[in-house]
């Protein structure tokens, strides 16, 4: 039988109560990838009672297959090239410069939409947690692991209710340790493994990140 939560509520909740038993949550802080991450980490950060932020990643794709992503980048200019693929594409980082600049504009312009005018947070020598929904390849994430670990952060985990085994074991050593709920071995899309998993907007995001300037 399938295993299933019922919603990326439940999901952060179930994170919250593994973290608890496991880590040391002496300056601690939820990050979340919008936008169905952010669902997740404000649970996470509630049941932690820790501060809470967003950082933002793009798909970089490849010229005429916008689907097909060749890197990834964060709002801060951090970029991951898939070095295998585009040399198997035949595509340099000058085909794909102007993409790359698009997508690190409209990193910045979610950031700030989804920030507003509150400050980032000091992740210096800080432990990150690190939420997301569901992890499928984790390329995206790597991008923002990067930039992670150059905010100085001391200790970086990774959340998240669900993913495949070739990606926990392609993300254990870029981290410091990995929580999740659910690790299938069949795997086509994450949300296969939730019951309820629609679509997230913009105004939601927005309205947890204001929620969480209380927590």
């Amino acid at each position: 039988m399938l295993m299933m939560l019922k919603d990326r509520v439940e999901g952060g909740k179930r994170l919250a109560d593994r973290i608890l038993e496991t880590e040391d949550l002496d300056g601690v802080v939820v990050l979340g990838l919008p936008r169905g991450g952010v669902v997740t980490a404000f649970e996470v950060a509630k049941v932690l009672d820790a501060p809470m932020d967003v950082v933002v990643t793009r798909k970089v794709g490849a010229p005429g297959q916008p689907e097909l992503a060749v890197a990834a980048l964060t709002s801060n200019g951090t970029v991951l090239y898939n070095e295998k693929l585009m040399e198997k594409l035949g595509i340099g980082i000058g085909d794909i410069e102007d993409t790359v600049a698009q997508e690190k504009k409209e990193a910045r312009r979610r950031l700030d939409l989804f920030r507003g005018d509150r400050p980032p947070l000091d992740l210096e020598d800080k432990t990150v947690i690190l939420v997301d929904d569901g992890i499928a390849t984790g390329y995206t994430i790597k991008a923002a692991l990067m930039s992670l670990r150059l905010s100085g952060a001391k200790r970086i985990i990774i959340a998240v209710p669900v993913l495949p085994p070739d990606t926990l074991m392609s993300l254990q050593e870029l981290v410091d340790g990995i929580h999740y709920i659910l690790m299938p071995e069949v795997f086509y899309s994450i949300s296969q493994f939730y019951e309820s998993f629609p679509e997230v907007k913009d105004a939601e995001v927005i309205a947890l990140m204001d929620k969480s300037k209380k927590l």
